[in-house]
């Protein structure tokens, strides 16, 4: 091949990509399964958006009552097939590593679920043939399109660390995983700049593996709406009730801090495998009559949870098997919407434009009783407008807008080589 100047390059590279649009293939364990569905969506959000620039389709786990097949807001999802409908329970409800520690008897279908996502991985690869393969997580889909990558022609790989993926496998085994991972990828990015030593400690190049967050629509839905009178007395939490989210800490804080603020009221939204023993301890402590389990809510009905209530709380923790948050999107969405936070200091939420005095020691059940009774003791205005104060900064960095534009650069990036004839 002739040698070519830069100039010639981009200008070859433009002309590719206003020939045809480039093929993204998505590849996820989480997915809505139909409209409304209260499993986390922010892959399908990402998604949506980069359907603007690229044909894309999402590869998905099948689950009882979805479609195999369908086209939801211009992605085509196909959703692949690793037991009877029955039991196809490894995802959902909590996630794969969560459903494993609850459910040691589901690490059977963990290699149907393989063989099926390699499968099919396989067949959109020789049928549809992407330009790029984006694989949400490291394991298992950015191993398994790492696997295949080593047969046919070598389609670029974006791998996406959230969390789990990077904390929560540990051990010999698992680290030499990760690092092969990141050594077939052809890019790495992580959800927060808190992640990213933890990305390079596991083998990650430097020069290979960014920061892109997943994003919060901040213009339209995540907002403040001042007709909405915010209550005095209610806490919030949102999020899977699971050992990450330090629920339990919470709850136990909760009952310390009624002691001073009799009327006080504790809201949660959100399911997930640990709820009968939060229930539980609910009862433990006595106070049922402030605690509202609200279950499942739908995405449309979170604003109106985030623009009533006094204070939002976010007590994430790094749970037994390492496992801790990657980012907490809850805590971007609640502060959209104008809600004073209150965060437990772990590095995915250290970036979060916040004072220390909104911040406290994660699992300190002392210091977290007495966060809730010195933010709710500010004068509203006061508590409202430091929050306001950062809604700039969290449009600039986390509004879809920005978030899906970033991704875009990068995939296109990623496909314009093997589209002017590299492997």
């Amino acid at each position: 091949m002739s040698e070519r100047t830069t100039a010639d390059l981009a200008q070859g590279d433009s002309a590719a990509e206003a020939g045809r649009r480039f093929k993204l293939l998505v590849l996820s364990s989480t997915y809505p399964r139909w409209p409304n569905d209260p499993e986390p969506g922010f892959v399908h959000e990402l998604n949506r958006r980069l359907a603007s620039h690229f044909d894309v389709v999402a590869l998905v786990p099948s689950a009882r009552g979805a479609k195999r097949r369908e086209r939801i807001q211009g992605v085509d999802v196909v959703r692949f097939r690793y037991a009877p409908s029955w039991l196809e329970v490894l995802v959902n409800d909590g996630g794969i590593v969560n459903n494993l520690r609850r459910s040691p008897w589901k690490y059977g279908l963990v290699p149907l679920f393989l063989l099926s996502l390699s499968f099919e991985l396989l067949r959109l690869r020789l049928t549809w043939r992407p330009d790029v393969i984006h694989a949400h997580w490291l394991i298992p889909q950015g191993l398994i399109a790492g696997l295949l990558r080593l047969g046919a022609r070598r389609t670029p790989i974006l791998v996406t660390c959230h969390g789990a993926d990077l904390f929560a496998l540990r051990g010999r085994v698992m680290s030499s995983i990760k690092r092969w991972v990141f050594s077939r990828v052809s890019h790495a990015t992580v959800v927060s700049q808190g992640m990213l030593k933890f990305a390079l400690d596991a083998g990650a190049s430097g020069n290979c593996v960014t920061v892109q967050p997943m994003g919060v629509d901040l213009a339209n839905s995540f907002t403040p709406v001042s007709e909405v009178e915010r209550r005095n007395d209610e806490l919030l939490f949102v999020g899977r009730l699971v050992e990450k989210k330090g629920l339990r800490y919470l709850i136990e804080a909760f009952a310390v801090a009624i002691g001073k603020r009799p009327s006080l009221s504790l809201t949660i939204a959100g399911f997930g495998p640990d709820e009968d023993e939060l229930r539980r301890q609910v009862g433990r402590l006595g106070i049922e009559a402030h605690v509202q389990f609200l279950g499942a809510v739908r995405q449309a009905e979170l604003p109106g949870l985030y623009r009533r209530a006094a204070l939002f709380v976010a007590p994430f923790v790094e749970a037994a098997s390492g496992d801790q948050e990657g980012l907490g999107l809850v805590v971007v969405e609640a502060m959209g919407c104008g809600c004073p936070v209150i965060v437990s200091d772990l590095p995915a939420t250290r970036e979060l434009p916040l004072c220390d005095s909104f911040r406290f020691a994660p699992a300190n059940v002392k210091q977290l009783a007495e966060r809730i009774d010195h933010v709710l003791g500010m004068s509203r205005s006061d508590r409202e407008m430091a929050i306001a104060a950062a809604r700039e900064e969290l449009v600039s960095r986390y509004d879809w807008s920005t978030v899906g534009k970033g991704y875009a650069r990068l995939i296109k990036d990623l496909a314009r080589p093997r589209d002017a004839g590299q492997s």
